[in-house]
């Protein structure tokens, strides 16, 4: 079944699989996700990934969840900011912080997608997909 907006799938994923307290989460993979699981692994909010190819076109992510010694996930909220009905762009001056700072932005600019603080620190703004704490 195709998906109109693949971003919010793999956050709706990641967030039920995280919810439900299973080990991993198999996503269908595209350069772009596995661009945005690199970055939650990163970051600190995922174990690990495992990237299995069927083609050039095909394939799937296991996404292997992270969680504190007493079961609570490290992922506490994803949020979807930009969407295809619209999209929402921001200067790297506008790029916003929550959380004290504990909380992730991800922006897809012009050099690739990357986390806020590094596309303020590159003077980079662009599309704000999602925020992750």
């Amino acid at each position: 079944m195709a998906v109109s907006d693949p971003i919010a799938d793999f956050l709706t994923r990641i967030r039920n699989g995280a919810r439900a307290q299973h080990r991993y989460v198999d996503i269908p993979w595209s350069k772009l996700k596995q661009h945005l699981t690199e970055i939650l692994k990163n970051q600190g909010f995922i174990e690990n990934y495992l990237v299995k190819l069927d083609d050039s076109k095909r394939g799937t992510i296991r996404v292997f969840l992270k969680y504190t010694n007493s079961r609570v996930p490290v992922i506490q909220g994803l949020k979807r900011m930009s969407k295809p009905g619209l999209r929402q762009y921001v200067g790297y001056a506008d790029i916003p912080r929550f959380f004290g700072g504990m909380g992730v932005p991800i922006v897809s600019t012009s050099q690739g997608i990357m986390v806020g603080n590094e596309a303020t620190q590159k003077k980079l703004g662009g599309e704000l997909l999602c925020l992750v704490w």
